[in-house]
């Protein structure tokens, strides 16, 4: 046995600009590596389509041109190196410009989804200390720092704005994950990490060839979008989706036709569905497919490798924490059998260690820790957090730190690695890294005196969150969480117990809850409806029933409010397509979330059918 595991080629390290006494490993290595991004990005053709978002359409010189103003009217206000701006935009030409703009003015950028609920942006512009916050204009700006609009920027005069000069130290952004102390931490990103990040994508394959047309799937608070961004520094045309597409899958496979995307970025739970749909006459094909943020399960993962054998797609199976720039491993799906996540990428190095630090060999489970230098420079504004997760290197040079991921993986003797679960309660859902700790923490502050929540299984059989609370109203905890937090952190069932069970040491039994939904469903299940009106209702009442696990539905309910969430919709509506042959797209789910208006809605989409 090996005393340190087999490691790829490291990519070496970039100069140091950084002020002294960085601990990151980008400003402690000497060596050249990755060219900035914003350098490849100057390098690139100007006619050339930089961003595609609806009907508007910008090259790389309109893109450079309103980078440079945007970047000016933000060295006007103060910004720049190791500045924090918030961008409270949606996904769209403004986001991508203002993305760009923030870098070249040598200033960081924290992503803030206005989708997100009033308080948790309240927080994160809060919690970074961020300088400035831009928005649309369209509603109100997160309270603290000076607020300015993306359309005042980019009028700013200063299209010839040169870019600032910032080191591979420097820091290029900041995105908030879920917390275990019942607060979302910040993981700071340096601009050199972002660069290797984007050449190791290349080095691997996942993104290849000229004109590519990557589309952007992901939240901008989410760090998915990191690797959809950087693609425009090597000339690739960024393709942005829009929410009501991203949601349906129907809506989503005729986009990726339509649009001719290459290559696209998605989660397991929504490539599932998507794979229903994708045809080999469509656009460019094979898709590549970069799938990550949850485990891909074993009947996913041999239907993905069955696409890659007849041509449709090339996917490959991408893992990482936030905290090592985006992608730490990538495994490509070609074979079926047991789904692995591949082999560590070169910006990092990989150490699978048991709980006295020492390194396990092939076959053999451990924890997953990574170090080189891609890992982040740590935590926004606490160094305490930071000196629990990233811990001196044993293996390394003297004062290189390593990454600990929390993650247990076994090691094949290829030198891949197949991921067995968490050792912590951090759970992953729909793409989300998610803390229970901090979904805990909203439900006592929302009026329960104890609370629990689990990882467990839908009357579908896909994966939500459970809450189990001791005191405290039911439908005013539900309407505390999603003040709080983001829609995906808000469990689909809330359920009333009188005491939680504990271990023989005292502490709570997790694993004595009820991870079905069918157990929660009796607690939370609306009153025997009355009044159901006709075949629609009937229908609805009947489906909701089966797809939400509740006992009885009545014509009042809401959808959501039952529990149910984009992937129950997208169940609901491929139910109601083979029933009554009657295209409903997801939207009219969340248009129409009560069950008696969505009824009506598809009454007269079946009128209009008949008539």
């Amino acid at each position: 046995m090996t005393a340190v595991l087999p490691e790829r080629t490291t990519a070496a390290a970039l100069a140091p600009s950084h002020p002294a006494g960085c601990p990151c490993e980008t400003c402690t290595t000497a060596g050249t590596g990755a060219a900035d991004l914003m350098a490849r990005l100057a390098a690139v053709p100007g006619d050339r389509t930089a961003v595609v978002a609806g009907d508007r359409k910008l090259t790389f010189d309109q893109l450079r041109e309103r980078a440079a103003a945007f970047a000016a009217g933000l060295a006007a206000r103060g910004a720049g190196p190791e500045s924090v701006v918030a961008l409270c935009l949606p996904r769209g030409a403004a986001l991508v410009t203002a993305i760009i703009g923030t870098l070249t003015a040598g200033a960081a950028y924290l992503p803030v989804d206005p989708a997100l609920p009033e308080e948790r942006r309240r927080l994160l512009v809060e919690d970074s200390g961020a300088d400035l916050v831009v928005t649309d204009g369209t509603g109100p700006a997160p309270a603290g720092p000076r607020a300015v609009t993306a359309d005042e920027l980019t009028a700013f005069p200063g299209g010839d704005f040169a870019p600032v000069r910032v080191g591979p130290g420097a820091l290029a952004y900041v995105i908030y994950t879920s917390g275990s102390t019942g607060r979302p931490k910040g993981v700071e990103i340096a601009r050199g990490s972002a660069s290797l990040l984007l050449r190791e994508l290349e080095d691997e394959g996942a993104a290849r060839g000229e004109g590519a047309r990557v589309g952007w799937n992901a939240s901008p608070s989410f760090d998915a979008s990191v690797q959809q961004w950087v693609r425009l520094s090597r000339g690739d045309t960024l393709v942005m989706i829009d929410e009501e597409t991203r949601r349906d899958p129907a809506l989503l496979a005729a986009y990726v036709d339509k649009q001719g995307l290459t290559d696209l970025d998605i989660t397991p739970s929504h490539a599932e569905p998507l794979l229903d749909l994708l045809t080999q006459d469509g656009g460019p094909r094979p898709l590549t497919l970069l799938v990550g943020g949850e485990a891909i399960g074993p009947a996913l993962w041999d239907r993905l490798a069955a696409a890659h054998r007849s041509g449709l797609l090339r996917a490959v199976n991408v893992y990482g924490p936030t905290e090592c720039t985006v992608d730490a491993t990538a495994g490509w799906i070609e074979e079926p059998g047991e789904p692995h996540m591949g082999a560590v990428l070169p910006g990092l190095r990989m150490r699978l260690l048991d709980e006295r630090l020492a390194p396990v060999g092939p076959g053999e489970a451990g924890e997953l820790y990574l170090a080189g230098p891609r890992i982040a420079r740590g935590y926004r504004r606490s160094p305490h957090l930071t000196a629990q997760r990233f811990v001196a290197d044993p293996f390394g040079a003297p004062g290189s730190r390593m990454y600990r991921t929390g993650d247990r993986c076994r090691l094949l003797p290829d030198g891949r690695l197949v991921h067995l679960g968490r050792l912590d309660g951090q759970v992953k859902l729909r793409g989300h890294r998610i803390e229970v700790q901090e979904i805990e923490a909203a439900l006592t502050r929302g009026g329960s005196a104890e609370a629990a929540v689990v990882l467990g299984e839908d009357a579908g059989g896909s994966p939500c969150l459970i809450a189990y609370h001791r005191g405290g109203d039911t439908a005013a905890l539900r309407t505390a969480v999603a003040a709080a937090l983001p829609s995906y952190m808000t469990p689909s069932a809330f359920v009333a117990v009188d005491r939680f069970a504990t271990t023989p040491n005292g502490k709570l039994d997790r694993a004595a809850l009820p991870a079905r939904i069918e157990a929660a469903s009796q607690a939370e299940a609306p009153e025997q409806g009355a009044g159901l009106d006709g075949r629609a209702e009937e229908l609805i009442a009947r489906v909701w029933a089966q797809v939400l696990g509740a006992a009885s539905i009545g014509p009042d309910d809401n959808f959501f409010k039952l529990g149910g969430h984009s992937l129950l919709a997208i169940k609901l509506v491929s139910r109601v397509r083979a029933e009554l042959a009657v295209a409903l797209p997801v939207k009219a789910v969340y248009a129409h979330p009560r069950l008696r208006d969505l009824a009506a809605h598809i009454e007269e989409l079946l009128a209009a059918k008949d008539g």
